[in-house]
């Protein structure tokens, strides 16, 4: 199928936004001739506890500075503003609804072969076709089972991601430079702010 000129919707908790989202979403938008990407970040993501300090607001605006000067990128409260937690599904419904423009959804392959914890799994594989980053240890063979069967699935042509939202944040916790793995208004936000010093919290998502 084609994916040229859809918008790629790129959820996340993003805590904090790294370097590897943003090969994914300019990945996904030179291969596939995207128009735009979408960031999502979550309000309250429904399977990870996020730590305090860095509240919805706050990854919500580390996002905005992050692709400020990305063209073709932008930035949706729809899961920021809404009340409980944000589910993938009832998003993309609302998507949707609301833009006229054809979509899809990126995510990593390791969330993606978790698609049983998430809610309405069948609805949602149906609901939007997919567009997968590659992740370490995550083989493409998982997704030739039920129920991807009734997915639309597409591949991104790039390594393999080896690069988490956790491992920033411990590298903070123990005082090790950041500056090669998120952008720098980034690590200057986290720096200023203090995030992340919290042994405890920092572990959370």
């Amino acid at each position: 199928m084609s994916f040229a000129t859809r918008i790629g919707l790129f959820g996340g908790t993003f805590n904090p936004l790294h370097n590897a989202h943003l090969l994914v979403a300019q990945q996904a938008l030179r291969e596939l001739s995207l128009s735009e990407i979408v960031f999502i970040p979550s309000g309250i993501p429904p399977h990870k506890e996020v730590a305090f300090g860095t509240g919805k607001e706050i990854r919500y605006e580390m996002v905005r500075e992050a692709i400020a000067s990305y063209p073709k990128f932008s930035l949706s409260r729809i899961e920021i503003d809404r009340a409980g937690p944000a589910y993938t599904v009832d998003t993309i419904r609302a998507m949707k609804r609301s833009c006229s423009e054809r979509l899809c959804f990126i995510v990593g392959a390791d969330l993606l072969a978790q698609i049983n914890t998430w809610k309405d799994p069948e609805a949602l594989l149906e609901a939007i076709p997919f567009v997968v980053a590659p992740r370490d240890d995550v083989k493409q063979e998982v997704f030739s089972r039920p129920p991807f069967h009734r997915a639309k699935i597409h591949f991104l042509e790039m390594e393999e991601i080896d690069l988490s939202s956790t491992w920033i944040r411990e590298r903070v916790l123990h005082g090790e430079s950041i500056t090669e793995c998120v952008p720098p208004i980034v690590a200057t936000y986290i720096e200023e702010r203090g995030l992340y010093q919290n042994k405890e919290l920092a572990k959370l998502c």
